[in-house]
């Protein structure tokens, strides 16, 4: 019995020591240190990754949608723009109000420019894709100057390159449901949400690092 005892034990604190580092492994993953609580930070986490994979998702049913001219398209685009509006308030309780409402307006600029430049790339109109492609660029500058004045933490430069990416990979989306070329279609899709899940990570590290007494 006494045998039996200790090997427990031994089992008891071989599963304690193998849980340390791989708590801590975690915890350096999202990059914040071991005084903020694991559950606010994974609730964050989770959080942001859930309203920008909303975002690749309901950009993709307006994409369907329009190109296809279905009578849900105000519908969706409604539900899309209001992403948008969730997106902002997720930042309110740290930069407040005006940030956050001013955060929604730039993505509400964003979803706007990326509608017109679906609708030029259906109708085949050139000169009308290339203008509203390069004001949706520039609305992507403006994203990333934006959240980098905000937070040290969101280097412009890797936010641009994010967004730019996130467009690259839409307007591929765009590209193979017009050509009906379906599995580049979903490959896109999917390229694009793995994608974003990575933004949102940078989006919630940058929050913990900046305001570490929240999640303590």
């Amino acid at each position: 019995m006494r045998k039996r005892y200790s090997t427990l034990l031994l089992l008891l604190m071989l599963s304690i020591t193998l849980a340390i580092p791989s708590k801590a492994y975690a915890m350096k993953n999202i990059g914040v240190n071991s005084e903020c609580s694991s559950t606010k930070v994974t609730s964050l986490k989770l959080d942001e990754r859930k309203l920008w994979s909303d975002h690749v998702l309901w950009t993709r049913n307006y994409i369907i949608s329009d190109l296809a001219g279905l009578e849900d398209k105000d519908k969706v685009l409604q539900r899309l723009l209001k992403n948008q509006d969730d997106i902002g308030a997720s930042i309110r309780g740290y930069y407040g109000q005006e940030v956050a409402k001013k955060l929604s307006e730039l993505l509400r600029e964003h979803i706007a420019v990326a509608g017109q430049v679906v609708d030029a790339a259906k109708s085949g109109k050139k000169d009308d894709l290339e203008k509203y492609n390069k004001l949706w660029y520039e609305n992507a500058d403006k994203i990333a100057e934006f959240l980098n004045g905000l937070n040290s933490n969101w280097p412009k430069m890797q936010l641009k390159d994010m967004l730019y990416k996130h467009l690259q990979l839409t307007t591929d989306e765009v590209i193979a449901r017009l050509n009906k070329n379906w599995d580049e279609d979903i490959a896109s899709y999917d390229k694009g949400e793995q994608h974003m899940l990575h933004l949102a990570d940078i989006i919630s590290e940058g929050i913990v690092k900046q305001f570490p007494e929240k999640f303590k």
